[in-house]
């Protein structure tokens, strides 16, 4: 029977309130929903940012180039490795919180600050090639200032955005802290990071990429022995007492021919002309020339760090070894490992400034004047971007053109280092070789080596030899083109007193005649791991591609 009366009024309005109370209820739960999307579309906008180069190259490319099963795995373990570090972000106490955040920032630092400058993706072997060349940041961020100001812009937004993602959920929800969540949510961060590395998906994501591969490199087995030489010199007579390789930092070609070689018209030597470098990046041309190349031979699986290296030639020779650097005060660089170092019988750092050649010069010298015989590989300060660090300030106008720069710091490099090198020595007693570990493209705004294609004028290095009589007569008809710094290594054993054409069968042709063949490393010289490759490439045609 139906209520009437106040009863019926009083009934009607409890029904009125609890579907009032249900309708608030629902409002707010629509606003902790909406609150929670909000977060999630905050973190997913910082880790796109984060990772915009992966989603480009591993997504975006791979499905313009039809290739939809590859981005779709790209895409998703992008997505598994977001989603285990939103659990890490919204789980963690603020103090762990803090330090996620900062390790993350600083892999993605190092991911987008390598990736805006050289347009590909971080891998093991360029955070060796990095690691090889950390002397040279300071530089570095001379010259690409603009570009890190993006970079630390895009670091600082993906933060914000992460930032804002954990303040937005946990306003809305109470999330609970102990042991166990730690021990889980740790349990979920790391796990990408493992399965990255024992399955067929990629990428690694920027906010841990950094300690992944640096995990690989670290766990990597321990650089293998060098092998023995397998030539025995046939000869000691005649010889040069002492045996100097120069080799400089970012000389080219053409500046090169234009401002110091007229200063050594009246100096007697051999002039070979546009010569290839072995690498446009500092290291792995400098491994390839330390190391030997068979440049018939070379393969994907070559391992630069077991063949037969200079210092063992000059060793068997009878040559006192020599390393003399003017670019670092401290341990070798240029991926020098343990067992070549173990060859070195002396090791001289060298820094000292825009003078640091002009030193080096002297020092060599007065090696060359000295008793006894002695191998040298000197490398020289030379003149790395950024070009206005390498001549006094004042010299030109601060805001001069690009190769107005790099002309002035070369010849404040080179004009007077020649006089100073060969100053008073017995030319029938020594045998230098002089030229660059890459070359230059002075294309305003272009990165000037180590470029992810490089041109050609990354390449072109001079090759100059002052030699004694006997060994120059040999080159008065070699050619001034087709030449390769990898015949650098197979003349000097013939200098040393191996049989040329054992040297030649092993390596390349001599100085003679042009290269058997172009053969040139990327950042990748060495492999990185067990069983890995390496970036190499082998041509008829010289390295790197036209500017046009």
């Amino acid at each position: 029977m139906a209520a009437t009366g106040p009863f019926a009024i009083f009934q009607d309005a409890r029904h009125i309130g609890r579907a009032m109370s249900l309708e608030r209820g629902d409002r707010a739960l629509r606003r902790r929903f909406a609150r929670l999307a909000v977060s999630v579309l905050l973190f997913a906008v910082g880790y796109a940012i984060a990772n915009r180069f992966q989603l480009t190259h591993d997504v975006a490319y791979r499905l313009a180039a039809g290739d939809p099963r590859s981005a779709i795995i790209a895409l998703s373990f992008l997505a598994l490795q977001a989603s285990a570090f939103l659990v890490a972000l919204l789980l963690f106490s603020r103090r762990w919180v803090v330090l996620l955040l900062l390790l993350a920032a600083l892999s993605i630092l190092i991911n987008i600050g390598y990736t805006q400058i050289i347009p590909e993706l971080l891998s093991g072997g360029t955070l060796a090639w990095m690691l090889a060349e950390v002397r040279q940041f300071g530089n570095a961020a001379g010259e690409f200032g603009g570009e890190f100001l993006f970079v630390g812009a895009q670091v600082a937004a993906s933060l914000a955005l992460f930032v804002g993602a954990r303040r937005v959920a946990r306003s809305v929800v109470a999330i609970p802290w102990s042991r166990g969540i730690a021990a889980v949510s740790l349990a979920m961060l790391v796990a990408p990071s493992l399965i990255y590395r024992h399955a067929e998906v990629w990428p690694e994501g920027t906010e841990r990429s950094l300690y992944g591969l640096g995990w690989d490199l670290v766990s990597a087995p321990p650089p293998p022995p060098r092998a023995a030489p397998p030539l025995t010199p046939y000869s000691r007579a005649e010889v040069p007492r002492h045996i100097v390789w120069v080799i400089d930092e970012s000389v080219a070609e053409a500046p090169f021919r234009r401002l110091i070689a007229p200063t050594l018209a009246n100096v007697p030597h051999s002039d070979f002309g546009i010569a290839a470098a072995m690498g446009h990046c500092s290291a792995p041309a400098q491994v390839a020339l330390r190391s030997g190349v068979d440049v018939l031979n070379v393969r994907k699986d070559t391992d630069l760090r077991r063949t037969p290296s200079i210092w063992g030639y000059a060793k068997r020779a009878g040559y006192r070894t020599m390393l003399i650097d003017g670019q670092t005060a401290g341990a070798p660089q240029n991926l020098l490992l343990a067992p070549e170092r173990a060859m070195i019988d002396e090791y001289r750092p060298m820094v000292g400034g825009i003078d640091t050649d002009l030193k080096i010069a002297d020092a060599l010298n007065a090696q060359m004047k000295g008793g006894g015989e002695s191998f040298t590989y000197a490398v020289l300060r030379g003149v790395h971007f950024q070009y206005r660090d390498h001549y006094p300030k004042g010299a030109i106008p601060a805001d001069s053109p690009v190769s107005l720069q790099y002309g002035t710091a070369l010849r404040w490099s080179k004009a007077r280092f020649f006089n100073r090198l060969l100053s008073g020595i017995d030319r029938e007693a020594v045998a230098i070789v002089y030229t660059s570990d890459h070359g230059q493209n002075l294309t305003p705004g272009a990165l000037p080596h180590c470029s992810r294609e490089g041109v050609a004028d990354e390449f072109r290095v001079p090759l100059l030899a002052f030699l004694p009589e006997r060994q120059a007569a040999r080159y008065t008809a070699s050619p001034r083109s087709g030449h390769s710094v990898s015949q650098i290594f197979p003349a000097t054993l013939g200098w040393m007193g191996y049989d040329t054409a054992a040297a030649k069968a092993r390596y390349d042709h001599d100085l003679t005649r042009p290269t058997a063949r172009y053969v040139w490393f990327g950042r990748t010289v060495i492999p990185s791991a067990e069983g890995g490759t390496v970036s190499v490439t082998a041509s008829s045609d010289f390295p790197g591609t036209d500017r046009e």
